[in-house]
């Protein structure tokens, strides 16, 4: 059988670099994408696969890494949009959004849509790395880059809660296209997820709660189970998942409505991006 290929975002440490190990021993050939050169670049010659460097704090970056994906794959059969993580204050990225907002949520709505000719032409199938913590999350559609009012993990909730929307409405609009998407949560992990953040996720996973917590390949299971087995027979498409099981989310996450405007604000938002770039050049 042809390995496929199955390319990682946020696959430099924690539960994307233990997927990517995983998969990878299952034959897969595995695209590792990091923030970090070293440690990107470690963990693809590690399992013999290939890696690309990008920030999702920037939006150029996103666009760049899809131009190439889509120059080197004329397939991808997997895509996994893992990387995020709490941040500290509110900050902008040179994009002008709010940080927790682009790396979570905006950056992989991006590439995802940068992708979608190759995904629909591959039968792709398109994993979300969410959290539970889309329980305490509230989506503000006129004010998704939180400027009215902001805390480190109401933020962090909120893009986990906006990760489901954007899984379903995706699904909605894709899958007749032969896209099949799904979220998971992956439980409560011991990675470097809260290093940029000074709020109590961080001090909680540096001191003693971190004992009790999942290792990465624990919390790396159902992202695994997702990539290797068959949608619509194993898993139901546009689903959210918690230990390879259908899971209760925020009421907000069944909004059909609310799904709807948060893509075509998301798009807005990338296409006004697009826009200044244009002006600027």
């Amino acid at each position: 059988m042809t390995a496929r290929t199955i390319v990682i975002t946020g696959a430099s440490d924690g539960i994307g670099a233990s997927a990517a190990r995983t998969l990878a021993r299952a034959g897969e050939r595995i695209v590792v994408v990091g923030r970090s050169a070293e440690k990107t670049q470690a963990v693809a010659t590690e399992i013999g696969g290939d890696f690309f460097v990008s920030d999702f704090a920037d939006l150029s970056q996103v666009r760049a890494l899809a131009a190439q994906l889509k120059a080197k794959y004329p397939r991808i059969d997997v895509l996994v949009n893992n990387a995020g993580g709490i941040m500290g204050k509110r900050e902008l990225t040179v994009d002008g959004h709010e940080k927790t907002f682009q790396v979570n949520h905006l950056a992989p709505f991006l590439l995802t849509n940068e992708l979608i000719d190759v995904l629909t032409a591959s039968g792709a199938t398109v994993i979300n790395t969410s959290s539970a913590a889309n329980a305490f999350g509230r989506v503000d559609i006129d004010d998704l880059d939180s400027a009215g009012s902001y805390s480190t993990n109401r933020a962090y909730g909120t893009a986990k809660l906006e990760n489901i929307l954007f899984t379903t409405e995706l699904h909605h609009r894709f899958h007749g296209a032969g896209i099949s998407t799904a979220a998971f949560h992956p439980g409560g992990v011991a990675t470097n997820f809260a290093a940029e953040s000074s709020s109590w996720f961080r001090f909680a996973y540096k001191t003693f709660i971190k004992r009790f917590m999942l290792t990465p390949e624990q919390g790396a299971d159902t992202l695994v189970w997702l990539a290797s087995t068959k949608p619509g027979q194993d898993w139901v498409s546009g689903a959210y998942y918690a230990k390879r099981a259908l899971a209760n989310a925020n009421s907000q996450a069944y909004d059909a409505e609310l799904a709807r405007k948060l893509w075509e604000r998301s798009e807005e938002m990338v296409s006004s991006d697009l826009d200044k770039i244009d002006r600027q050049g």
